[in-house]
């Protein structure tokens, strides 16, 4: 489940919106009343769902949405003449009166959003910096020469060199260049 976090300046609007929230199965990781509380909040976080209100004694949503990074969705509960015609990026708007029923399919809304994005970051291949290519290239060009193996049949004796060694293909190459040479 992705890390929520409620921001409201009044505290009592905090607690009612959390104990709404955790009643229902989400996790709550603090309760803050200011801009700047919501933000230090966010430390340790990698993240996840902040339901705010309008503003704050610090600071509007608006100016938080540019504070917050955008591993971060905002929710944004407040009267329709507040909102005006357009939200930011990343920021999906509520409107008062709170309908419980609503706040919780928004949520999990948001929830699956934040489920797929992170599932999306983790399939990217790691982008391997330049001196890894190098161990990497070396390690291929050496098997090559020395088992008169093409580029991919050296790439894939790596790769399987290193899942069964349980070592990234980097540090596996590096072990080849150590024993050839």
């Amino acid at each position: 489940m992705t890390n929520i976090i409620v921001a409201f300046s009044k505290p009592e609007d905090a607690r009612n919106i959390k104990n709404i929230i955790v009643k229902n199965g989400f996790p709550v990781v603090s309760v803050c009343s200011s801009g700047a509380q919501t933000i230090s909040g966010l430390d340790g976080l990698h993240g996840g769902i902040i339901v705010c209100g309008y503003r704050f004694s610090d600071m509007l949503y608006a100016e938080l949405r540019e504070l917050v990074p955008p591993e971060f969705a905002i929710l944004l509960v407040a009267s329709a003449r507040r909102i005006g015609d357009t939200l930011p990026d990343g920021v999906t708007w509520l409107p008062m009166p709170l309908m419980v029923h609503d706040l919780l399919e928004t949520l999990h809304g948001l929830d699956e959003e934040q489920l797929r994005k992170k599932k999306i970051a983790r399939q990217k291949p790691a982008v391997r910096r330049e001196e890894d290519r190098q161990a990497i290239a070396q390690a291929k060009e050496m098997l090559m020469a020395r088992n008169n193996m093409t580029e991919n049949e050296a790439h894939r004796y790596i790769q399987k060199c290193s899942m069964d060694s349980g070592s990234n293909m980097v540090e596996t190459a590096q072990k080849l260049i150590r024993l050839m040479a």
